[in-house]
């Protein structure tokens, strides 16, 4: 079931100026639809809004609690400044099911870094106090902001790394607030993970890194830790993005054919249209189905991902899908244009 539903708010707390958590009722009919992995995030918009803005936001909760998410104030963000600066407890929200695969394996264990940034702490915060529910996992968080008072979930941090002394290593960077040790000053991006890791880590020993933040700081770790050795199926990533604009999409129109009947599966309903080579599969099919999933349409969030059952795509840019989804056929919808006659794609599976 992907509909939105209304839930209440049960709380709102302040992180820091720009920054809430807030979390949501759900009710006990709901409470399958709305559990959780940690890691995944919720799509939100604002009740009776006519223009449907929505956002993902993900959730900051560790696995079985109620949901909340974390969320920084966009400047001039129409759903981000609504909830940082109106909502109260007690209001409603719209909010879609869960969604996302930025989620680890809870019964593993095993060694797992952390390199986020800004509110890349969100889904980073859910994942570590998960998996250190674990005795046999070990957990690195590297967190970067610019200062002290920007800091999303400090004293949660704290009290993490109080229980878990042994298991959880927490390193703070600031880039604009001078620190005693140098060695934690400074941005956290390819010049300062190449100096930090190696003092820090035993990286080849690492299982797991899962990396959250602006898109320049994600590029940088990725190509650090590949000059470091390490394997592309032990990286995850998820981006925000904050101060900069995401690349321009790779156009392949040579490969798009100019009119495409294009078939998609949800909630076991098909429907089939026709769309031409300018429209993505998620813009085509919406003017049919407007209940397809969806959040940023800009390749990041995952919210629109499906699985290309028959014909084939041109996938634009993908900031959201691990290796091994686009090699099982998962695309993002809202990046992929039709390239063959006849294309089926399945929101389902």
């Amino acid at each position: 079931m992907r509909d939105f539903h209304a839930l209440r708010v049960a709380g709102v707390e302040r992180l820091c100026s720009d920054a809430v958590a807030v979390t949501f009722e759900v009710p006990d009919d709901l409470a399958g639809v709305y559990a959780f992995r940690p890691g995944q995030s919720l799509t939100v918009r604002r009740p009776g809004d006519a223009r449907d803005e929505r956002r993902s936001y993900s959730i900051c909760a560790p696995a079985g609690g109620r949901p909340r998410i974390g969320v920084r104030e966009v400047p001039g963000g129409l759903v981000s400044s609504w909830l940082v600066h109106e909502l109260r407890a007690g209001d409603a929200v719209e909010v879609a099911p869960p969604s996302g695969t930025f989620t680890p394996d809870l019964e593993a264990g095993g060694r797992h870094v952390m390199i986020a940034a800004g509110s890349g702490i969100t889904p980073v915060l859910s994942i570590a106090a998960s998996l250190l529910r674990n005795p046999r996992a070990q957990v690195a968080v590297l967190y970067g902001n610019r200062r002290a008072d920007t800091v999303m979930f400090a004293e949660e941090l704290a009290d993490l790394k109080d229980r878990h002394p042994s298991r959880l290593e927490l390193v703070h960077l600031l880039s604009r607030e001078a620190r005693e040790v140098d060695l934690l000053s400074g941005r956290l991006d390819g010049a300062k993970l190449r100096e930090l890791l190696p003092v820090l880590l035993d990286v080849p020993a690492v299982e797991h890194w899962w990396l959250c933040g602006p898109y320049g700081m994600v590029v940088d770790a990725t190509e650090v830790l590949g000059e470091a050795g390490v394997a592309p199926e032990r990286i995850h990533r998820e981006l925000f993005w904050v101060d900069e604009a995401p690349p321009e999409p790779v156009r392949e129109e040579g490969f798009a054919v100019e009119g495409s009947e294009v078939t998609v599966l949800l909630d076991g309903r098909s429907t089939t249209v026709t769309m031409t080579k300018a429209d993505t599969v998620l813009d085509g099919a919406q003017r049919s189905r407007p209940d397809l999933p969806f959040a940023c349409k800009g390749g990041v969030c995952g919210t629109c991902r499906a699985r290309v059952v028959e014909g084939e795509v041109t996938m634009r840019r993908n900031f959201a899908l691990e290796p091994a989804e686009v090699e099982a056929g998962f695309v993002l919808t809202c990046q992929s244009t039709p390239a063959t006659e006849k294309v089926t794609v399945s929101f389902d599976d």
